[in-house]
């Protein structure tokens, strides 16, 4: 009997044990995604095409929101993309960010009539965050943090391929993205994002 009862509680300690790391990897996965989507969102919106052609700020829309003749084009010319970013801007011009099947990254630009207009130039660089740990990020952002988000700790942090980082940070419930030039200097803080085709394991194709 007491064998029994010992190894009940012992696969009960297995399971709990085993679901917290599972929300611990769940928690890690989305604090890298909001890295990822802050990166595709900032490359977007300032990319060169972006500034010469739209007019004005890019709203974002939803995946679900995209024209079918978008979704089409993207289909037939990048099969296996995944939407990161999509914006529309005051003309109506909308602005897609793919992550690629290989992983690489490339973004769109499409006419108000859903037909492709261009592809941008600079995305590619500032979309792909390459990990920085957290003890390697400059004494300037981990100051910043420190004096301006009490209670805050940082949790992942990145550099796009112009050097410029993006810092994951925490509190108990609460997920902030701040972007600091490559020099260290604060830029902006972004709300956490969330994915323009919905939450992970609801995605088109269980992404």
């Amino acid at each position: 009997m007491k064998k029994s009862l010992f190894l009940v509680f012992a696969l009960v300690g297995l399971f709990l044990v085993s679901c917290n790391r599972d929300e611990v990897s769940a928690v890690e996965d989305d604090l890298t995604e909001s890295l990822q989507l802050s990166a595709a969102r900032a490359a977007a919106t300032s990319d060169t095409v972006t500034k010469q052609k739209c007019k004005g700020k890019l709203t974002e829309i939803a995946a679900a929101d995209l024209s079918a003749a978008i979704t089409s084009y993207i289909s037939s010319n990048y099969a296996g993309a995944e939407i990161q970013f999509a914006g529309k801007d005051a003309a109506g011009q909308i602005v897609v960010g793919l992550k690629l099947a290989d992983g690489t990254h490339q973004g769109l630009l499409f006419n108000a009539d859903g037909t492709f207009n261009k592809a941008l130039e600079k995305y590619k660089r500032g979309a792909k965050l390459t990990k920085v740990e957290v003890s390697a990020l400059p004494a300037s952002i981990t100051n910043y943090v420190t004096q301006n988000y009490a209670g805050y700790e940082i949790k992942h942090a990145g550099t796009n391929a112009d050097g410029v980082y993006f810092v994951a940070i925490k509190n108990t419930d609460t997920v902030k993205v701040l972007q600091f030039d490559a020099n260290g200097a604060f830029v902006e803080e972004k709300a956490a994002p969330t994915h323009p085709e919905g939450p992970k394991g609801k995605r088109k194709g269980g992404r």
